[in-house]
């Protein structure tokens, strides 16, 4: 144990008092057995198999935390299943984190999880603070040992913490913002929680160019895919002078998109100023510190139609008011396609009418027309739309895809299956060119701060574009229209939407999608296994729109 830290570790049961003179009035701390005990004196150790008793998991945690608290990392490792990353974060909590006195509080096992607080006081150049919070740990049985160890990953030391992650004490890296939206409006992840991930990601990347200073802070240290760091502080020992930062977004669109998106248990959504390809609002419920709005890859389901009519009517296949026959199946590269359960075949159906009723059969039956079959679809997306132009957005983002897989993929495509992806983001998007004829891709902050250009695409014709809202428009108030009930009561008669669906393999509800637009805002959302288009990711639609539009 390092000299003079305190430590603690409090429980229903024991209580260890650990300081740098010495150990408290009760140690359950007895040594280390290979096997987490022993079955009587000089007998074989038993190699035991199967989930761990609740017995052995209080046992377990006990003894990790126990150790955690007196800050042993070489003994707490030992009672985990990866020792060596253990070792390497409990070393880290003392020597880079300067935590100085840990106290932690078992609460109830509940089957293999065991849930504590842990309140951490950190020391730094004479500056002293403690922070609190709860985390939990899981108990597992040893694949080589048998025995029953504390399941080691980042969330044990903090919840927050991902693979790779640091904890570090000292001057941050960057100052502290003051993030604002559009009309100066202060933005916090008090009142945006969705915003929390977002702020700390601002801060990061252009902390240091808003003319603010430095303070002290505990927080943890992260670095994207991009190779960009981020930093989410969870305790400010000295303030530093934050700078100000402007964003792209709405503070009352944002209040929207937060309240409709915690409807559902895994939801996000997006707003766009279609105009302008600024981003109002984004927000995520049930994700974590995730942006699924602006990094999820998932099937968007018929959502994707709006690109597939486009190229449809842009290759002079069909028109919106032209034919295009909605059979109750059809066949491209030997798989089978079907419609949605109880949808009737038409095979009078005009493009528009397809689009309306959602008939995927009717859109994948143009696989073969729209020439060359496969790639015409993917060069719509990627030079009319801009999917998968590399968006510098101003935060982390992922672009869509819709791939030539030369195989019968490339007609799942055409209604939003296969290997097609995108997200809430990418949607709003494409729903902003499909209403304005230009593509422009969306922001966050000003392509100035981070000196990146934006990406650019040719966008739509006219006639294309005419046809498009045409056809969302009916969606939004016909009779047949799938979007209908879910944009009902939407002020003036400059709107329209698509929905969508998309199955997704071992889950039992499809993933729900809607996207639409009203006047010159257009959005977005997703809910994971929440059905069908109109009942789930509509109303999230719906409620932003209102707000916004």
């Amino acid at each position: 144990m390092r000299k003079g830290v305190k430590t603690a570790i409090v429980g229903s049961v024991f209580t260890v008092m650990v300081g740098g003179a010495g150990y408290g009035a009760f140690n359950i701390i007895n040594g280390l057995s290979g096997n987490g005990g022993s079955s009587g004196a000089g007998a074989p150790a038993v190699h035991r198999t199967g989930p761990p008793s609740s017995d052995e998991v209080e046992k377990a945690a006990h003894k990790f935390l126990t150790a955690w608290a007196k800050n042993d990392p070489d003994t707490a490792a030992v009672y985990t299943n990866y020792p060596g990353g253990a070792r390497d974060a409990l070393t880290s909590w003392h020597d880079d984190a300067h935590v100085t006195r840990t106290v932690l509080t078992e609460g109830t096992p509940a089957g293999n999880k065991v849930p504590y607080k842990v309140k951490a006081t950190v020391s730094f150049k004479g500056m002293t603070k403690t922070m609190s919070y709860d985390a939990s740990l899981k108990v597992v049985r040893g694949t080589s040992t048998g025995r029953a160890l504390v399941d080691w990953s980042p969330t044990v030391l903090h919840p927050d913490m991902l693979k790779g992650d640091t904890l570090v004490t000292g001057e941050a890296a960057t100052p502290p913002i003051e993030a604002v939206d559009r009309n100066g409006v202060v933005l916090t992840k008090d009142k945006y929680p969705s915003l929390g991930p977002i702020l700390d990601t601002l801060r990061s990347r252009y902390g240091d160019k808003a003319g603010g200073t430095p303070g002290v802070e505990t927080y943890i240290q992260r670095t994207a895919n991009d190779g960009t760091t981020t930093e989410k502080t969870l305790l400010t020992l000295a303030e530093g002078k934050p700078g100000k930062l402007r964003t792209t977004l709405s503070a009352t669109a944002q209040a929207a998109a937060e309240k409709a998106a915690t409807r559902f248990s895994k939801s996000a959504v997006v707003a766009v100023k279609a105009s302008t390809g600024e981003v109002l609002a984004v927000a995520n419920h049930g994700y974590g510190t995730w942006n699924a709005a602006f990094e999820a890859k998932l099937a968007p389901g018929s959502t994707m139609k709006i690109i597939t009519a486009a190229a449809l009517i842009d290759h002079g296949v069909t028109t919106a008011n032209g034919p295009a026959p909605c059979p109750p199946y059809v066949v491209v590269r030997s798989q089978t396609f079907h419609n949605l359960t109880g949808e009737q075949p038409n095979m009078n159906a005009t493009l528009s009418n397809d689009f309306q009723r959602s008939c995927n059969t009717g859109f994948i039956k143009q696989f073969y027309n729209l020439k060359p079959a496969g790639s015409a679809l993917a060069d719509e997306a990627k030079n009319r739309f801009g999917i998968g132009k590399d968006w510098q957005t101003g935060i982390v983002s992922t672009d869509g895809s819709v791939p030539v897989t030369g195989d019968s993929d490339d007609g799942a495509a055409f209604i939003g299956q296969g290997k097609v992806t995108m997200n809430p983001l990418n949607m709003a998007s494409v729903t902003a060119t499909a209403i304005t004829g230009t593509f422009r891709q969306p922001v966050l902050v000003s392509p100035e701060l981070s000196g990146r250009p934006r990406a650019t695409a040719r966008g739509l014709p006219a006639s294309t574009v005419a046809q498009l809202k045409q056809m969302m428009h009916a969606t939004a108030t016909s009779a047949i229209g799938t979007a209908t009930r879910a944009m009902a009561g939407m002020p003036g008669n400059d709107f329209g939407a698509k929905t969508g669906s998309a199955e997704v393999g071992g889950q039992a509800a499809s993933n729900s999608w809607f996207t639409g637009y009203h006047n010159d805002v257009t959005a977005a959302a997703m809910v994971q296994a929440g059905g069908h288009g109109n009942t789930a990711a509509g109303p999230i639609v719906a409620s932003v729109l209102r707000a916004a539009g």
